[in-house]
């Protein structure tokens, strides 16, 4: 797995690497300097070197390390080398039977360094700290058959250093788990309030709808009530018709359908029909998801139009990758639908008795 400059598990390996650029800093400074001063080595100008390569592998990831920013890929793999030849140099300098003492410092050293650079890819990492103790113990062996003793130490060294950096592995590893998971439930609670912003806002946008539509509706159900409006008067039907239509319009789109215009149009055809208007309508082409003040601006003519439709109508439905278009053509005389002033066009003609009026959104 790779480190991102983002998210929750770049921010872990971006602290960790932090710790552990300071940690081989103080190894290597502050512990492995003073046995390369004081100790007899076989080859000292080996070891000053191997010391010289770690401490500049030191200083170029520091560069990137303390920005946060990822190690690049050139610097991980030349890191990484120069690391595993200078603890082979230091390892050799050493005198056989003082290796994984305290002359040998670029044993521990080395898998620091090795954890610096390839915290990210855990795979690789473990690789190369099984090359790297490979490497020491084949070195540690070809010298000569160890004692008992001198194997004992080994041992204890190799499993000290081992096992605390395998230990740093994992709880980067357990870090980066949680980090996610807080993460993840941080982003699902954000889409919970968002849902519930959402569902008040529409909540709130259909009480407004129904409020509206209630203003028109009242003053005409108490004109029939108190017998001021004539039940048989063509005003008085149409806008009845128009208000059963609205109506039935505002309920279709409370419903969750796969198809939201198609149903409320189709709840604005079922409502001609009842009145006994002989209603075709056609649909064509795959749903598209629209908003609902887009939905209302393309069924709006359509309901003036079926509503005063009165015996024949015809409802086409067309759909594209670029368009929606609703178009009517109803014996509706002649009708005046209100001028779009949103992103819908109007277009309406009258043919003799016959209106046709359509509504057309692009993209």
């Amino acid at each position: 797995m790779t480190e991102h400059r983002r998210g929750p598990t770049g921010h872990v390996y971006a602290t960790m690497r932090i710790v552990l650029v300071c940690a081989t800093a103080v190894l290597l400074f502050g512990l492995s300097l003073r046995p390369l001063l004081e100790e007899d080595y076989r080859h000292r100008g080996l070891a000053a070197c191997a010391f010289a390569v770690l401490a500049v592998v030191t200083s170029a990831c520091s560069w990137w390390v303390f920005r946060r920013r990822p190690l690049p890929a050139a610097l991980t793999v030349t890191g990484t080398l120069l690391v595993l030849a200078a603890a082979t140099a230091a390892t050799v300098a050493v005198s056989p039977e003082r290796r994984f003492q305290a002359p040998d410092w670029s044993f521990g050293l080395a898998g620091w360094y090795v954890l610096l650079l390839l915290l990210d890819r855990v795979r690789l990492l473990v690789t190369v700290l099984a090359a790297h103790l490979t490497m020491s113990a084949g070195l540690f062996l070809v010298a000569g058959t160890p004692d008992r003793a001198a194997l004992g130490t080994a041992g204890a060294t190799a499993f000290g250093a081992v096992g605390v950096q395998l230990a740093v592995v994992v709880i980067t590893r357990v870090l980066c788990g949680r980090s996610r998971e807080a993460a993840e439930a941080a982003e699902e609670r954000d889409r919970l309030l968002t849902r519930m912003l959402a569902a008040h806002q529409w909540r709130e946008r259909q009480r407004d709808l129904f409020a509206a539509q209630m203003g028109t509706v009242l003053p005409l159900l108490a004109g029939l009530a108190d017998g001021v409006t004539d039940p048989r008067d063509e005003d008085t039907q149409r806008q009845c018709a128009l208000t059963a239509t609205q109506l039935r319009r505002l309920f279709a789109q409370n419903d969750d359908v796969p198809d939201p215009l198609v149903h409320e149009v189709t709840a604005c055809v079922d409502v001609a029909e009842r009145r006994g208007v002989d209603v075709s309508f056609a649909v064509s082409g795959a749903a598209v998801e629209l908003p609902l003040r887009i939905r209302q601006e393309l069924t709006g003519p359509l309901v003036t139009a079926l509503s005063a439709a009165r015996r024949r109508a015809r409802v086409s439905v067309l759909r594209t990758e670029e368009e929606v278009r609703i178009a009517v053509i109803a014996d509706a005389g002649t009708v005046a639908p209100a001028p779009s002033t949103g992103p819908v066009v109007v277009e309406y003609g009258g043919y003799g008795q016959f209106q046709r009026l359509e509504t057309r959104w692009r993209k």
